[in-house]
């Protein structure tokens, strides 16, 4: 997920028992092989409203964008969907790609199956200067850790 591109990201998901999605603007992640599997490696902090929706799904989408969607893409990250439709503020349109969401501008999207989570534990860091610096609220990122089923591009 870390790229030395101008390409952003972008986790969407959607609420399983509504016909509802949140979207957020991710850069802790990362993409590999791990089981044997090729994998996403998302962290997401309890307080955000994108975690509910992960939380009660088995799939999501992690969605690229070139540069010149900064500024929409800010806005996802810095808003919650809790407080209204954010995606509305933004040039941004949203689509499904097998009834996950994404964005029609997105030039790249990762449909990924949940495979494992686990909270960050304080106790783990061998570099415990870390923690201070990374959660002053203890508010320890949830690690998800996802199966690529399939990628799309443009």
């Amino acid at each position: 997920l870390h790229s030395t591109s101008r390409r952003q990201r972008q986790m969407c998901i959607r609420d399983s028992n509504k016909d509802a999605f949140n979207t957020m603007t991710i850069s802790w992640g990362e993409m590999g092989t791990l089981w044997n599997k090729p994998v996403m490696t998302c962290f997401v902090r309890p307080q955000r409203y994108t975690k509910e929706f992960i939380d009660s799904n088995d799939q999501m989408t992690l969605s690229f964008f070139n540069g010149e969607h900064m500024i929409d893409l800010t806005i996802l990250g810095r808003e919650s969907g809790r407080d209204g439709d954010k995606i509305a503020k933004t040039d941004l349109t949203p689509t499904f790609i097998e009834n996950l969401p994404t964005f029609e501008e997105a030039d790249i999207v990762v449909v990924g199956k949940k495979l494992y989570e686990d909270t960050i534990k304080p106790e783990c860091f061998l570099d415990e200067t870390l923690v201070d610096k990374n959660y002053p609220n203890k508010d320890f990122h949830t690690m998800y850790i996802c199966e690529v089923e399939k990628i799309y591009m443009k």
